[in-house]
């Protein structure tokens, strides 16, 4: 059976679908939000332009794709099982390479807009409200430009960790939360770049931007290789 995009959306249409009647991913996705641009909103509304001189504020905000995704993806497997929904889509004649790739885009896709979303949002709050020397300090083209690069491969390696995870729990809320716990060192290493205790040179960036790379793929190859559908199919009878 040769791959088909038709049943990559079909599924991620369906998992979309699904996200939207399941309250604790909605929850996540206006929660965690708030969570991230609340404290560099304030930092650079109330410190000194030279305070903000070092790191970049807000690339803290690479919170947000690192745990709504995982939060999504770890729903992914084990919340079709809670609901009985899983046996009767593994017998489907999708492949699993199909399979996951839906889920894996049906995670991204919102994880992405929302992440845009609110950084075009901060952007635009400092860009008015801030003060001139404030607004320098931390509007620079390179680190913009950064954020942008490393949104989806945070993304993508919180979702794939979550996915990973789902395929081996039974709990849903116990699979989002070790996803979430997954994704904490990529949250760490950005918030101490943010607030200067790291200082992010190029060599720094780019290696940093190597390594979500490589861990996207490893990422993708080990939850292909968890995804064993009799294993899935005996484990919830």
């Amino acid at each position: 059976m040769s791959f088909s995009w038709t049943r990559v959306r079909a599924m991620a249409g369906k998992e979309l679908t699904e996200y939207r009647r399941t309250g604790s991913i909605i929850s996540t996705m206006a929660v965690v939000p708030l969570v991230f641009i609340l404290p560099p909103m304030i930092e650079i509304f109330t410190s000194s332009a030279s305070a903000l001189a070092s790191g970049d504020r807000l690339i803290y905000m690479l919170g947000i794709p690192a745990i709504v995704p995982a939060v999504i993806a770890a729903y992914a497997v084990v919340g079709e099982r809670q609901q009985g929904t899983l046996e009767p889509v593994l017998t489907t004649p999708i492949r699993r390479e199909e399979l996951l790739l839906g889920k894996a885009i049906a995670a991204l896709a919102p994880s992405l807009l929302m992440s845009y979303l609110v950084y075009g949002l901060a952007l635009a709050l400092v860009e008015i409200f801030a003060s001139a020397g404030a607004a320098t300090a931390v509007l620079k083209g390179g680190e913009i430009i950064a954020q942008v690069i490393f949104t989806p491969l945070v993304a993508g390696w919180a979702i794939w960790a979550g996915m990973a995870i789902s395929t081996r729990t039974r709990d849903a809320r116990v699979a989002q939360q070790l996803g979430t716990l997954v994704s904490l060192p990529v949250f760490i290493v950005a918030a101490l770049i943010a607030f200067g205790a790291i200082h992010a040179s190029l060599g720094l960036v780019l290696g940093l931007g190597g390594a979500l790379a490589v861990l996207d793929f490893v990422g993708w190859r080990v939850t292909s290789a968890l995804f064993d559908r009799e294993r899935l199919i005996t484990a919830g009878k």
